[in-house]
């Protein structure tokens, strides 16, 4: 097909010289259309199959250059001689790009998150957007949900792997076939192709997680001078003080509330919400875990009640008061102390007390406390989650607890002042 027009000529075309809009052809239907306003590029076709005439506008100027117009020509007569109509293949190319954006993974994703977001917690939701926004969205947020394969999942779910974060890559599974299930269930997807996508198989196989602690009784003594002497700040110090004597998680002691806490009744009660339970269980929040005060856990919440008891919590925040302390304040204080991540953690103070509490033995070699005694003070639970806090808090249990953990704070006097007790 011969064309007429030049780069040159369409740069200086312009309208008619009464003003009106002027036309310059280049060939095949294709022309130049210029007004006093602007320039931009037509194609007037007929459909063979019904002789319908009709105009394609293909775009304006200096936009779309001249080469790109007779590329864009050459598309639209190539449908037109398939007795594909170019306008009406438009409009379908748009409603589909319309309908991508609108179904895509991550429009859905982000609609999934804004409805579970008030059941969830604050670190949760923070994790859960972040995995999202770093290892989803980039690679496969922007397909329609219907269009995304296992494939598509199981590389994303490799990728992370990739990076050293095996545990990340089986959230991520998680959050996927989460997504998809709130999909399928309001009927924006057909199926879950997460579903069917065995991690087991794909993934290394997951090493147990062991937080570093020290069980060696003359260290674990250094250990509390050590925290006696700690020259940073009271909030931290007084964390650290209270983290050996009760048994709890970091999260559970740095976010400890003084509504939860009976200084006279010397209990602390942690709803199960606060706790770590399946999210069904913490939303009905029927149950507690009590933690029986020794006397030194008292005398510490007593010393920094003065500072914080007007607060919500025991340990606030640095950054205000309306926080708790942050998750790396223990660790960071361990660290300034000399004690790094293979050698001792913030989690390895549960550690420590399982391991020596079960070593102790009375005189003729019999243990002094049950297995079982010691894994409801740890709040460890099978899957009847809300059974176990409850037996664990009737009042026989809680009776032998609190002897437990007054014998385990004495023991632990023993061992920070060698030279008043002989740590046996």
């Amino acid at each position: 097909m011969k064309t007429r027009l030049t780069d040159t000529a369409v740069r200086n075309a312009k309208p008619k010289p009464d003003g009106k809009t002027a036309k310059y052809t280049d060939g095949g239907g294709l022309y130049l259309w210029v007004s006093k306003e602007a320039k931009g590029w037509r194609y007037d076709y007929t459909r063979p199959a019904t002789g319908k005439r009709n105009t394609l506008v293909i775009g304006t100027y200096p936009e779309i250059k001249l080469a790109e117009a007779r590329e864009r020509h050459r598309d639209a007569r190539a449908l037109l001689a398939r007795d594909v109509d170019p306008s009406e293949h438009r409009k379908s190319v748009k409603a589909a790009q319309a309908d991508i954006e609108t179904n895509s993974f991550e429009s859905i994703a982000r609609e999934w998150f804004l409805r579970m977001k008030p059941q969830w917690s604050e670190s949760h939701t923070t994790r859960t957007i972040s995995y999202l926004e770093r290892d989803v969205f980039p690679f496969m947020g922007a397909l329609n949900i219907n269009a995304i394969t296992p494939t598509n999942i199981i590389r994303v779910i490799m990728r992370v792997e990739e990076r050293g974060a095996g545990d990340a890559a089986r959230r991520v599974k998680q959050y996927i076939q989460q997504v998809y299930r709130y999909a399928v269930t309001l009927e924006l997807a057909d199926r879950n192709p997460a579903a069917d996508i065995d991690t087991s198989v794909i993934l290394k196989p997951r090493s147990k997680k062991h937080y570093a602690a020290i069980t060696d009784p003359v260290q674990v003594g250094q250990l509390l001078r050590d925290i006696d002497g700690y020259q940073g700040t009271f909030v931290v110090r007084c964390a650290l003080k209270l983290s050996p004597l009760v048994m709890l998680r970091p999260g559970n002691v740095r976010a400890a509330e003084w509504a939860d806490i009976d200084l006279d009744a010397a209990v602390w009660r942690i709803p199960i919400a606060k706790m770590k339970a399946k999210t069904h269980i913490k939303q009905e929040n029927r149950s507690s875990h009590t933690v029986p005060l020794p006397r030194q856990a008292v005398e510490v919440f007593r010393e920094i009640q003065p500072y914080s008891g007007r607060f919500r919590y025991v340990f606030p925040s640095e950054r205000g008061a309306s926080r708790p302390l942050s998750d790396n304040g223990i660790r960071t204080a361990l660290r300034t102390m000399g004690y790094d991540n293979d050698k001792m953690t913030p989690h390895g103070f549960r550690g420590m007390a399982s391991t020596l509490l079960n070593r102790m033995t009375d005189p003729m070699g019999k243990r002094l406390w049950d297995d079982d005694l010691i894994e409801q003070q740890l709040a460890h639970t099978d899957g009847t989650v809300r059974g176990a806090y409850n037996r664990a808090d009737s009042p026989d249990a809680i009776r032998q607890r609190r002897e437990m953990l007054q014998a385990w704070a004495d023991y632990l006097d023993g061992l920070r002042n060698p030279e008043i007790n002989d740590n046996k």
